[in-house]
């Protein structure tokens, strides 16, 4: 991989590039991690010219032993979702997977998980990693403010809020991403189910529809699938956070607590959804991040689940006061009920290609109407400044290598820039 590298950043080679990315994905389970290149689109509004980007990254051997115990699992786990066998793959392969600890990351911002390499036939044809950077995740300034959660839950949020994502990350990558069967014709007159009598869907009837050769999830559904997938993947988080044998396996053992994380899950779900108002485009009814959009609909669906199970409440006029509530007594009926017919369609949809349905389905989800609307510029106006993260650096004394850290203050950020450089 080093090899390539030098030949790639001396030359200028693609290809060489290529390469040591081939060699990236084959290094399975490395203690330091490191990716280097110009890897992501995201800033280009054409999106093809990759930023330059360096990653150097620890294994965090106990979170990702969890991550581990969880795939363990998966098969009693998936058999819980809300969809018979017919809509899940006879064998469960989970994404590779891994909880990295960031030692220092080159580049405009530090992302909280990647899934690289975008080389799209190393994708296919070799692999690729998912790493989770859990440091990245829990790094918060003492003084930073939860916007939209009552005074009463800020300190009960702040403990649980880094565990809870915890759980949801690890739910969400290993069996959201990895769980389902897409029905596909894989040859002249094959398909892998049975097409005389196919799977029943949403209606009670035979599901008509189906990936024919050279349809793809991707080709079908084009701009939506990213959004989409990503929904389907939290609302699978969102279904299995509540399951108490998963609980145990990151280390909640008492009711007390596993009640505390289900909680504060729901909560920070539903202030992501009503945050992710900030990448919605009012005029024209459009979103600028897969992400957010996903958040947005899943808060949806427990407004629209009624009962009182989430409340957006205030007194003001100008809504200053918003807060978010979840009643953590409907958590298990109401809650689960919701989210898993919510999640039951989006998943039957994208298993048989019902594109017109599930693009229907997922669009009028997603297209925020006036009386959740209306909370946007509140939303704006108690935006946080993007955050800035102090790194570490590394220097070598002798035989030994020493790790340098710094104040929590502008300061603290222009030392590191500067000894970096030195």
């Amino acid at each position: 991989m080093l090899t390539h590298y030098i030949e790639a950043f001396k030359t200028g080679s693609m290809k060489a590039h290529y390469n040591s990315q081939i060699d990236w994905v084959k290094d399975i389970g490395p203690t330091v991690e490191t990716n280097i290149g110009f890897i992501e689109t995201y800033r280009d509004y054409l999106g093809t010219k990759g930023e330059w980007e360096c990653l150097v990254a620890i294994v965090n051997k106990e979170r990702t032993a969890k991550f581990g115990a969880l795939v363990n699992g998966a098969k009693d786990f998936i058999t819980e979702l809300p969809w018979d066998k017919s809509f899940e793959k006879d064998v469960f392969t989970p994404p590779d997977f891994t909880s990295l600890e960031v030692l220092t990351f080159a580049g405009s911002g530090c992302p909280a998980g990647i899934n690289i390499p975008n080389y799209d036939k190393i994708r296919i044809n070799i692999g690729f990693k998912n790493v989770s950077l859990g440091n990245v995740l829990s790094a918060k300034s003492g003084n930073e403010p939860i916007t939209f959660v009552s005074e009463e839950l800020q300190d009960l949020y702040n403990k649980y809020r880094v565990e809870s994502f915890e759980v949801q990350v690890g739910i969400h990558e290993l069996l959201g991403h990895g769980t389902g069967k897409l029905l596909m014709q894989t040859g002249e007159n094959e398909f892998n189910f049975d097409i005389k009598n196919p799977p029943l869907g949403l209606d009670g009837k035979p599901v008509s529809t189906y990936y024919k050769l050279g349809e793809t999830w991707g080709s079908l559904f084009g701009s939506l699938a990213g959004p989409y997938e990503e929904c389907r993947a939290e609302s699978v988080a969102m279904a299995l956070v509540t399951n108490r044998k998963l609980l145990e396996i990151f280390g909640y053992k008492t009711k007390e607590e596993q009640d505390d994380v289900i909680y504060i899950s729901y909560l920070s779900m539903c202030r992501a959804g009503l945050l992710a108002m900030e990448y919605y485009d009012p005029k024209n009814k459009k979103w600028g991040q897969p992400h957010c959009q996903a958040r947005y609909a899943i808060l949806k669906a427990y407004l629209d689940a009624g009962e009182g199970l989430v409340k957006l409440e205030y007194t003001k006029d100008d809504f200053s006061d918003l807060v978010i509530t979840v009643d953590k007594s409907k958590i298990a009926t109401v809650g689960q009920k919701s989210i898993e017919e919510y999640l039951q369609k989006l998943h039957v949809y994208k298993c048989s290609a019902d594109v017109k349905a599930g693009s229907k389905f997922f669009i009028d989800q997603t297209t925020i109407p006036d009386e959740i609307l209306k909370f946007r510029d509140v939303v704006l106006s108690k935006k946080l400044p993007r955050k800035q993260l102090v790194q570490a650096n590394t220097f070598v004394k002798g035989d030994k290598v020493e790790v340098k850290e710094y104040e929590e203050t502008e300061l603290g950020m222009i030392e590191s820039f500067a000894e970096r450089e030195a």
